[in-house]
């Protein structure tokens, strides 16, 4: 079910490297995914409820293609996962046997979904489209095509912030008696430095930019362009903004929120 899988059932699973690995590979994935998004225009009526009407519902076209893809995502036990988030609430048992997870986190208490669907219909995507050669209208055919693509984005962004816990898990246990004392003063600002590395983040934005250009043009273009970064199928400084300004500051309130709450196991 998850595409860029760190091995949850592995011996180690709160291993740094496999936790690395995993994070560079849902830079892939979001980034492909924003690819797929940029096929079409905004589309602004699919996110206003009532606007296209649906029969026995009150939410937009986009919150109705969330809820019924994670209806059946549920049943095939993909929100049984320790890495998955669901946006939509009151969602079905799965029709499979239930995995065995090993204690990974501590409190699934931390879910910031509002946030990300938010941020992303309202900021991400009307800057995302605008530069890139796309209008910001309408396409009745393209609906069902952009809500399904938003969907996929939705899932790569949450499952990539909420992965913070398995970051902060490991901060913490790397030095309890520290972070201990942190969280019983409610030392926001010494947590913030003790889960902030600047050298990780920059390189983090650097390896992104080159991803976005890479994986945003034709590959026979030997020869590339002047500039790169305004060329592809996708625009290169929006997906490192999005990082940089939304994805990086939100993972760290998500870390911030868990170690807040880590002791709390522990009563």
């Amino acid at each position: 079910m998850v595409l860029t899988s760190m091995d949850l059932l592995a011996a180690k699973p709160l291993d740094l490297a496999n936790i690395r690995y995993a994070l560079i590979r849902q830079e892939d994935t979001i980034i492909f995914k924003l690819i797929e998004r940029c096929q079409f225009p905004l589309n602004k009526s699919i996110y206003t409820p009532g606007t296209i009407p649906i029969p026995d519902y009150d939410g937009s076209f986009l919150d109705f293609v969330l809820e019924k893809s994670e209806h059946a995502h549920a049943l095939v036990r993909r929100y049984q996962s320790p890495d998955e988030y669901a946006f939509s609430k009151n969602l079905p048992d799965p029709i499979i046997e239930a995995l065995e997870y090993p204690p990974l986190i501590c409190t699934d208490g931390v879910n910031v979904n509002d946030k990300i669907k938010d941020f992303y219909i309202n900021d991400i995507l009307p800057k995302l489209l605008n530069p890139h050669h796309q209008d910001l209208g309408e396409k009745k055919e393209n609906y069902g095509s952009a809500a399904v693509c938003d969907v996929e984005c939705l899932q790569a962004l949450s499952r990539r912030i909420h992965f913070g816990k398995f970051v902060a898990e490991v901060k913490f246990l790397s030095d309890v008696p520290k972070y201990t004392k942190m969280i019983q003063e409610r030392d926001i600002a010494g947590l913030t430095k003790g889960i902030t590395n600047d050298a990780v983040e920059k390189q983090v934005l650097a390896r992104l930019e080159k991803k976005a250009i890479n994986y945003g043009k034709d590959p026979l273009d030997v020869e590339g362009s002047a500039d790169a970064s305004s060329q592809g199928k996708v625009d290169v400084k929006t997906v490192v903004s999005m990082y940089e300004n939304f994805v990086i500051p939100l993972t760290k309130e998500v870390e911030i929120e868990y170690l807040l709450r880590r002791l709390e196991a522990d009563d």
